[in-house]
């Protein structure tokens, strides 16, 4: 075993992931965040009806002011936020300040808006980091408008899209014949099933721990309870608040969304609700484990007990013995007698053995 796997276990501070603590509840959406300054953005754009797509990549923002004219759908993917960036594109289709704010804004919660025709989601993707055993969050904007969607992401180098990069590419799809209600849909189709990827990677862990538990009831077991917990939350956190934003969305009256879209979006909140609800059951799994714990380090406190109780019980009889003989009498029973000795000693054996046979007839141990 590579000694990174079992000296983090020496720590406490790799041991019970403090940081991640703080991480975890120091969120404050109304502190502006600073954001590392990006030497390059990538921009991504899909044109596409049913006849065919086109597929173009750019450095800069302004490369793609043309898509809103093209009469094809059109989706743009900008990899890689700066406030300038947004500010143009914001600008250029129409895009409310306050919108805008939202996209350039971290640790906000999940929510849907309706803003001068324009719709827009933000929620967050999710990722399992193997071998930190966390649960990471990139958030993700989402801006439905008449004829394309805009995302916007934090980080350039992973998203969970390329299911949908794939369709648009296959003649005929869905994707390809309907217009782009269906695939912000999509997109929120996708980020949803990437929860349950998530949700897999924890259960595995999850039974993993409970092993560890049943087997070695030490501080290491609970410490990786602690951390699971954690983990819990921040799945939690993101993923009940996406149930209010596609079902603001069933309800919605926006003339972005066709009627025939609708059920698909129905499905996806049938999806959400059950991660919510499986996410629920792992919270419960993990308070029973902490249970488990507890009971495991009671019982092995009442064994450890039972035994002191069962020496302390079969050397009392050697102790009264032996302080009877040691008193400092003139006339004692068998004081100057050869087999005095023997015959405490003798006792001393003896009654703790009639002891031993006693316990055990009556199942103590």
């Amino acid at each position: 075993m590579p000694p990174e796997r079992y000296l983090r276990y020496l720590l406490p501070p790799s041991l019970f992931h403090t940081q991640r603590t703080k991480e975890i509840l120091n969120v404050n959406p109304t502190i502006e965040q600073k954001r590392k300054p990006l030497e390059l953005v990538t921009v991504s754009v899909y044109s596409y009806d049913a006849h065919g797509v086109t597929e173009a990549t750019y450095d800069d923002v302004e490369s793609v002011f043309h898509c809103k004219a093209d009469a094809a759908n059109c989706w743009i993917n900008i990899d890689g936020i700066r406030k300038e960036d947004v500010e143009k594109v914001s600008a250029h289709f129409g895009i409310h300040p306050l919108l805008s704010e939202d996209i350039l804004s971290r640790h906000q919660r999940p929510k849907m808006d309706e803003v001068d025709g324009i719709l827009y989601c933000l929620l967050n993707m999710l990722y399992f980091n193997e071998e930190q055993g966390c649960v990471e969050v990139e958030q993700v904007s989402i801006v439905l408008g008449k004829g394309f969607v805009i995302t916007f992401q934090e980080d350039p180098k992973r998203d969970v899209f390329n299911a949908i990069r794939d369709k648009l590419r296959v003649s005929g799809s869905k994707l390809r014949t309907r217009g782009v209600d269906y695939l912000c849909y999509s997109l929120l189709d996708t980020i949803v099933d990437s929860y349950y990827l998530v949700m897999e990677k924890l259960g595995d862990r999850m039974e993993s721990v409970e092993e560890e538990v049943i087997r070695n009831t030490n501080t290491v077991a609970m410490a990786r309870i602690n951390n699971l917990r954690k983990e819990l939350i921040v799945l939690k956190r993101n993923i009940a608040p996406v149930r209010d934003i596609v079902n603001n969305i069933i309800r919605s009256e926006s003339e972005l969304l066709e009627e025939t879209t609708t059920k698909y979006f129905k499905d996806v909140y049938d999806h959400i609700i059950q991660a919510y609800d499986l996410s629920e059951n792992y919270r419960d799994v993990m308070l029973s484990m902490q249970d488990l714990y507890l009971n495991n380090v009671n019982l092995r406190m009442n064994e450890v007990m039972k035994v002191m109780a069962v020496v302390t019980c079969l050397l009392a009889p050697a102790t009264v013995i032996g302080g009877i003989f040691g008193m400092n009498f003139e006339s004692i029973p068998l004081l100057h007698n050869k087999w005095g000795f023997l015959a405490a000693v003798g006792l001393m054996l003896i009654i703790p053995v009639w002891m031993i046979g006693m316990f055990r007839r009556k199942g103590w141990f």
